[in-house]
């Protein structure tokens, strides 16, 4: 019998894989190697995406590793922010930079740039940074205007997407809250050249042993490719993977002989854009929306942060970082009984922890039925 036998396998097998159920890493890099790419347009969530992954971690463990360069972060996979590491970013860059860069043509237009233009300015931001030199967008704005390329606003944040895309920069280290870019040949080290059909291959891989079970429909979504190709990834993977059925969908997942783990009693409070919520087209399975319509303000998963308890999301959560405390707002969608407030108050108590302040938390009286 395979391990799909109801939806609460499924959830318990993502909870596990996506290394909120007894993670194995203890380090950032490790966790981003295994999930293959980290949504993080929104820098402060993301850390605690990772710090949820790796028990005990504190904020400024995420923000060594990413200063130091153990962990990117570049426009990779779909046209936002990820972090990736640094072994993979060029082949990562290599296999969907393409498809982003074909996404954003119609804007590139709209902006009036051509590829003249980006040629132009990334020779213009390869000079400023060559040298180990880190540079915010402002100050790379700064040397392309001294050239004629008078840049601002979005159109400077589209040439510096397409540096990023074409693999001519990353990020490099935080300077105070701004972050700078890095010439990516500086501050990678050089790895193997992956042949396009290994770097699919290796994708889809890592995707469906990290985020599943999940569906060729979930990886075109999260990678930025093709349904087609993930088939032909997983064509290449012989019995790397496996398929199993439920509710009509055929689920691809790793190989197991044994039954999925259970499922954690501890709730979680999911970032927005978190992987395990942001990963998936098909987002029926963790979240039931007719009950977030009794909220009064529209719940929009996965863009905003999910309180998530038995691997469905319950409801949403705001934070309010202060200089002296944390405060965390709820919004639950469900009742809980005494045991399932307490889940919800330590999952706060474990955020606090990890940005290292007091909890101030007023929470507010959950609605719904």
């Amino acid at each position: 019998m395979g391990a799909l036998r109801q939806g609460n396998d499924l959830l318990r097998l993502r909870m596990a894989n996506h290394q909120l159920v007894a993670p194995r890493w203890t380090e950032p890099a490790g966790v981003v190697g295994w999930l293959g790419a980290v949504q993080s347009q929104d820098y402060a969530g993301a850390t605690w995406g990772l710090g949820q992954r790796l028990p005990g971690s504190e904020r400024e463990t995420i923000d060594r590793a990413f200063d130091t360069g153990s962990i990117l972060r570049t426009h990779v996979l779909r046209p936002t922010w990820h972090f990736v590491a640094p072994a993979d970013i060029r082949w990562l860059l290599q296999l969907t930079g393409p498809r982003v860069k074909m996404a954003m043509r119609t804007y590139s237009r709209v902006l009036g740039l051509d590829d003249s233009m980006f040629r132009r300015g990334h020779r213009v931001i390869a000079r400023a940074l060559e040298g180990g030199k880190h540079l915010t967008r402002s100050e790379l704005g700064t040397a392309l205007h001294a050239t004629g390329l008078e840049l601002s606003g979005p159109t400077l944040g589209h040439v510096m997407m397409h540096a990023e895309l074409d693999g001519v920069i990353c990020s490099g280290p935080r300077r105070g809250k701004q972050v700078t870019y890095a010439l990516l040949e500086e501050r990678v080290a050089p790895a193997p050249v992956l042949s396009r059909d290994e770097a699919l291959a290796e994708l889809v891989k890592r995707y469906f042993l990290s985020h599943g079970p999940a569906t060729v429909r979930d990886f075109a979504w999260w990678s930025g490719l093709t349904a087609s190709q993930a088939r032909r990834g997983i064509a290449m993977l012989d019995t790397q993977l496996v398929s199993e059925r439920l509710d009509g969908l055929e689920y691809w997942l790793a190989p197991s002989p044994s039954l999925p783990p259970p499922m954690p009693s501890e709730a979680y409070l999911l970032p927005n854009y978190d992987e395990y919520t942001v990963a998936y087209r098909d987002r029926d399975v963790y979240f039931d929306a007719a009950q977030a319509a009794a909220l009064p303000r529209r719940y929009n998963v996965p863009f905003d942060h999910a309180v998530v308890l038995g691997g469905r999301v319950i409801g949403m959560w705001r934070r309010a970082v202060g200089k002296q405390a944390l405060g965390v707002e709820t919004r639950l969608f469900v009742r809980l009984d005494e045991s399932g407030s307490a889940e919800v108050s330590g999952a706060a108590e474990r955020y606090a922890r990890f940005l290292g302040l007091p909890l101030a938390r007023e929470e507010a009286p959950p609605t719904g039925g």
